[in-house]
């Protein structure tokens, strides 16, 4: 297995989600659209040479699992819903480094009209040592 600076990723990108996440009343109440991108860094030497989908992950399973969390969860934080993401990826995919990208597509403020975004990462090798 290649050392985990040399690793290959693999991203699933833009999968909205609608959830119950805010600070404000209506946020909890009424939910918003979500924005989720998360990435794994694999070895994928076997899975390319073996075309052997057994050397690989699977990642609908990751896909559905963020599905079943958003249409669950009613938090407060982004914070907390990025870390509900990752436990539920650290628990089908194991301890690999991994990525995600959690953005508030609307988020409530008057004149606004960018995206929230929350970056988190889990198990990089200056990570690993904790």
């Amino acid at each position: 297995m290649k050392d985990n600076l040399s690793l290959e990723a693999m991203h699933v990108r833009d999968l909205r989600l609608w959830a119950h996440v805010g600070v404000l009343k209506n946020e909890q109440l009424f939910g918003q659209l979500f924005s989720i991108d998360f990435s794994l860094w694999l070895d994928f030497d076997e899975s390319s040479v073996k075309d052997d989908l057994s050397y690989t992950v699977d990642y609908s399973i990751g896909i559905k699992k963020i599905q079943e969390i958003s249409f669950k969860i009613k938090c407060s934080t982004i914070e907390h819903f990025s870390e509900l993401i990752l436990d539920q990826l650290e628990l089908i995919y194991g301890e690999i480094p991994m990525q995600v990208k959690l953005r508030k597509c609307s988020a409530p403020i008057p004149g606004f009209n960018g995206v929230i975004e929350i970056e988190r990462v889990r198990f990089f090798p200056n990570k690993l040592s904790d």
